[in-house]
């Protein structure tokens, strides 16, 4: 009777526990801005597991194995998996693209394109390549093309050259055209649909360490559950991220959140039906995924 009790008291203490056991507590990293975003409402509530990071050091953060999620551009993660420095598996699209074209011109046409010199941000970069790819295929070739080294030099010349034509980003271009309401834009996405018939092109991934998806198949099942949800919130309550995104730090100000937000085509895709949205991408400019289309086991779910 006595071991019988020891035993249901035993077995009473390890219910307890269990119950009572901190979840594992996943941790995120992403670079700041729109990518961001995605993930903002389930930022806000447990900050302390999310970092933000600038995005030329995403190489290093993949290559150290620590976060359990890692937001990031997917053909960088597709090359550093391919070269075996990376373990992290895409387990979701989250961005489809938050380029436009841009210009100061009055009464400013996409066909003005055809006899301007277009700047573009990042050369021999996947959005540089997927932006000259649609102008191409729509019979929008430009003049000549011209480079600068981020979205905010982009932002600059058209802010400060009234005949420049750029490529620039969200939440980049928000600001600038709270700066000055005469400029014109139009999304890269509506030409890259005219091209490839997709809504967007596979910008951003949520990325999983293969030893978080060994170690904990249900809270990385849960998460993305969460994950989808916080994207899902970028689209039907836009104030509530901008606030977070302001209050994140992620995002200059709520105001200008608000208004780059609905323009950062952020939508939650699994990598496995995202699939064959990622190789039209890919095949765009391969060299920027390593030289091949992503492998079967690249995908989470797969």
């Amino acid at each position: 009777m006595k071991k019988l009790l020891s035993f249901i008291a035993l077995s009473s203490i390890l219910l307890l526990s269990s119950l009572f056991a901190e979840a594992y507590p996943l941790k995120v990293t992403s670079p700041n801005g729109a990518p961001a975003l995605a993930l903002a409402s389930l930022a806000e509530q447990n900050p302390e597991n999310y970092t933000y990071i600038a995005a030329e050091t995403i190489a290093a953060e993949f290559a150290g194995n620590k976060a359990d999620f890692i937001i990031a551009p997917i053909n960088a993660g597709a090359k550093l998996f391919k070269m075996g420095k990376s373990s992290y598996k895409l387990a979701a699209v989250v961005t489809w693209g938050n380029l436009y074209f841009a210009s100061q011109k009055k009464n400013f046409k996409l066909k003005d394109i055809k006899k301007s010199e277009v700047t573009l941000f990042g050369e021999n970069t996947i959005n540089a390549s997927v932006a000259l790819a649609a102008l191409q295929k729509n019979k929008l070739a430009p003049k000549s093309v011209a480079y600068l080294g981020s979205a905010a030099a982009t932002q600059s010349l058209l802010l400060s050259d009234a005949n420049a034509v750029v490529l620039t980003a969200e939440p980049i271009l928000s600001a600038a055209i709270l700066k000055n309401k005469a400029i014109i834009s139009y999304p890269l996405n509506d030409l890259y649909k005219k091209a490839t018939g997709f809504d967007g092109f596979a910008q951003a991934g949520l990325f999983v360490r293969a030893e978080t998806i060994e170690q904990h198949p249900q809270e990385v099942a849960d998460f993305l559950k969460l994950a989808q949800e916080s994207c899902e919130k970028c689209t039907n309550d836009v104030p509530a991220v901008a606030k977070a995104a302001a209050k994140l730090e992620i995002m200059p100000n709520a105001k200008i959140a608000e208004s780059a937000i609905p323009n950062c085509a952020i939508r939650f895709v699994s990598a496995k039906e995202a699939k064959a949205q990622v190789e039209t991408t890919a095949n765009i400019d391969l060299k920027q995924y390593g030289g091949t289309l992503p492998a079967p086991e690249f995908y989470y779910g797969e």
